[in-house]
């Protein structure tokens, strides 16, 4: 039977039935119909190129926000478990210090808190090279008592032991450019502090106990710790105390800074979102900037399948125009091309959704593999022209690097590409299918 008579035909459904179901009945019983007469035309090819753009667009933009956000949180982790905290305490009263102790031991969403000086310094190594430097002096069982902070601070060689006097814990990209080891002495050549402290001395000299690393590269470059008894003997009387408090992962953190700041009004307290606005500002403009770049993916799909829907209701109209000749509404005539898009769209979105987050699971073993590869296309090309030269390829420790940080997928990113992927095709579906309103039964006839 031709397309024509299992259009006509379909139209004594529409007339036995009545109401939204079965309207709705109607609609996608010739949507299947116009579906199986062109799945060997054009618009098949057209309907399948739109589902596999949209299908790569959603597995793309999913893979690479959940290595993104792999890497934002590495660096989120690390700050706030090891130099902002969640909440940072500063000009607080000796006699408030105490209750304020006590109340935080109290509090159940605080999962950790201590106190701690800070001071910026220069520090010198054995043979003169000097780094610009944040000394942190600390409680010296911090490493044993803070899960959050044995976590992300991982002890590279040594171990952060505080326990002698005038030991410290550096960075591992600190003590790279120092060129110092465990067992070397640095010395504290300027350090800031009050009144009482000598701004530059060279009698400041400390023994390191244990080179730490962590997932940000400006704390292994730029930090060190020393012992909390040290930190008063250096930094000077004037040195304020502040306090690192770390809430629990379901207590919102602003909810307890207002708690905190109405039991001590006097206080002043900083939230990680204040303490580092700046840094975690350009870490959001950055992911913003990536997911418009992506989502251009879904732009030229949906102009493609735009283009393709105008070009099957140019190609139906003879078929339109019958529909309505037999009493099928406008409306209901639009949402048949609607249906389609709608049915193009979620065939890629699923799909795509799938792949990507199977992608994102299995990240780890996806560099290892683009590692392997680009050792072998370099070794590859170097016996070709030069083969003297294959004994010095070496892979790319980046891609080992990345296949180290695991991916962040978060559910509600998830959802919302998935649905941007359907709601792109029926976008464009609705923009191409309003000439259908435009048409009239005797224009159409006429043209034939």
């Amino acid at each position: 039977m031709s397309s024509r008579g299992n259009v006509i035909l379909s139209t004594k459904f529409h007339e036995e039935k009545s109401g939204l179901k079965s309207s709705l009945k109607w609609i996608l019983f010739v949507s299947r119909r116009f579906a199986h007469v062109d799945r060997k035309g054009s618009s098949a090819v057209t309907a399948t190129l739109a589902s596999l753009g949209i299908c790569f667009g959603v597995m793309t933009l999913i893979t690479v926000i959940s290595v993104m956000n792999g890497f934002q949180r590495s660096f989120i982790d690390a700050i706030m478990e090891i130099t902002s905290c969640h909440l940072r305490v500063s000009a607080i009263s000796e006699s408030d210090r105490a209750p304020f102790e006590d109340y935080c031991g109290a509090d159940k969403n605080i999962t950790s808190f201590f106190p701690f000086y800070e001071a910026q310094s220069l520090i010198v190594g054995g043979d003169g090279r000097e780094s610009a430097t944040m000394i942190r002096a600390v409680p010296p069982t911090l490493h044993q008592t803070d899960a959050g902070f044995q976590k992300e601070l991982k002890m590279y060689a040594g171990g952060f032991d505080l326990s002698s006097p005038n030991s410290i814990v550096i960075g591992s990209r600190l003590a790279n450019s120092l060129h110092v080891r465990l067992g070397s002495n640095v010395n504290l050549f300027a350090l800031s502090g009050g009144n009482d402290v000598e701004l530059f001395s060279s009698d400041r000299v400390f023994t390191v106990t244990g080179v730490f690393h962590t997932g940000e590269s400006t704390i292994n470059s730029s930090y060190a710790f020393i012992s909390m008894d040290d930190g008063k003997k250096y930094f000077g009387s004037e040195a304020p105390v502040q306090y690192g408090i770390k809430v629990a992962e379901n207590a919102p953190v602003m909810h307890e800074k207002d708690k905190i700041s109405k039991k001590f009004p006097d206080i002043k307290i900083q939230s990680w979102q204040d303490y580092n606005r700046a840094f975690f500002r350009a870490l959001k403009v950055e992911k913003n900037m990536l997911m418009f770049l992506v989502f251009l993916i879904f732009v030229v799909v949906a102009i493609n399948i735009f283009n393709g829907m105008r070009r099957m209701v140019y190609e139906r109209r003879e078929e339109i125009s019958i529909l309505s000749a037999f009493g099928g509404k406008k409306s209901e005539i639009q949402s048949i091309f609607i249906m389609q898009g709608f049915l193009t769209g979620f065939l890629g979105a699923v799909p795509g959704c799938i792949l990507g987050l199977l992608c994102s699971v299995r990240m780890d073993s996806i560099f290892t593999l683009m590692s392997k590869i680009t050792y072998y296309c370099n070794l590859f090309f170097a016996m070709l022209f030069d083969p003297r030269s294959g004994e010095f390829v070496r892979s790319n420790s980046m891609f080992l690097v990345y296949a180290r940080i695991p991916p962040r997928i978060y559910f509600h990113e998830v959802l919302l590409i998935t649905f941007f992927g359907i709601f792109s095709a029926l976008l464009a579906s609705w923009s191409a299918s309003r000439g259908v309103l435009k048409m009239t039964v005797a224009e159409v006839m006429r043209d034939e």
